[in-house]
Parts: C-alpha cells; structure tokens; sequence
C-alpha cells in the first residue's frame, strides 16, 4: 500500500518512523550516503513528523566522482574494488559519518537493473555499511545481499527497508555489535 501524501510504500513510512523513534530514544542522530537507492531512505525517514531531531543529513552520490568529492571515497578503492563492492559501501559509510554532525551513517550502493549486472555482480546486488561516532574502523558493519528481483523499483525497495533496518539501535544490541 502507498502512502497517498508522500507516494512511498506504507512499509518504508513505518520502517522509517520506527528508526526515527528508537534513535531519538537512544539520543542518537543519523546520516545516509545513498546511491543506488538515490536518496530514497532520506525520503523515508523526512516522511516521518519530527525527523529532523535524528536525520541529520543525507549524501545522494550515484556518480564515483560524487563518492570522491562529497564522502572521502579515494578514487583509489573504486578503481581497485569497483564502486559496487565492500570497500566502496565501507569509505561511503565512513565519509559520511566524518562530513556530518550524525553518531551513525549507513552507506548503500548496488546495482537495481536492469541494466549494468555482471556475472560477479548481478542485477539486485547491493552493499550495506554501517559505521558508528567513535567505533574502530576495522569493527565497521559491511554486508552485500543479493535482492533476486527483476525489477528496479522492487529492488530499490528492499534496500531502502534494509538500511532503515541497520540504523535501528534495538537491532545494533540483538546481533551485540
């Protein structure tokens, strides 16, 4: 179901608000660098009244040259491990975490089709990372999930709900990282 204000998935909305209420429990804020899902998480978690006490900020770069410029991203990594890799997802999620005011930042790249799969990274490959104010950089949360979906919208939206996922203090303490 849409939500019919804002046209987003009414799971995304609920997701977000729920991220939002935990992490302002918690007295925590947050910050995003997004690609594949093109700022769609931010859009999620500004649905929600009030976000601005815990969204602090939201880094859109699709382009390498946007990962460079706005996260820190050494072009470096992204010739080596290409922009869809752990390493990328990792130095997004660091950028924005060091060029933001936020305590955590969950960076998402992938490929959401339908063109621009491989064999090693197909269609509906997508990297999260997650890192924390103050955490070690070697403990820095990275995962790469296949979303085995054809469709672009389908995939963007599982990740948008993964993310909203890792930024959910209740979940950092379940899995005890």
């Amino acid at each position: 179901m849409t939500d019919p204000i804002y046209n987003l998935p009414r799971s995304m909305i609920d997701a977000a608000a729920r991220v939002i209420d935990e992490n302002r429990a918690a007295g925590r804020t947050v910050a995003l660098a997004e690609s594949c899902t093109g700022g769609l998480i931010a859009a999620s978690l500004t649905a929600v009244s009030g976000s601005s006490d815990v969204f602090t900020e939201g880094f859109v770069t699709y382009s390498d040259a946007a990962k460079v410029r706005m996260l820190d991203v050494s072009s470096d990594i992204i010739e080596t491990f290409g922009a869809v890799s752990l390493a990328t997802a990792w130095a997004m999620a660091l950028g924005a975490l060091k060029n933001s005011d936020a305590d955590i930042a969950v960076a998402v790249t992938g490929i959401a089709g339908p063109t621009g799969g491989s064999d090693r990274k197909p269609v509906g490959t997508v990297i999260f990372a997650r890192a924390r104010k103050g955490q070690d950089p070697d403990d820095i949360y990275a995962k790469r999930v296949h979303f085995d979906l054809d469709d672009r919208g389908a995939i963007r939206r599982q990740a948008v709900l993964f993310a909203l996922e890792l930024l959910s203090p209740s979940k950092d303490e379940a899995r005890g990282d």
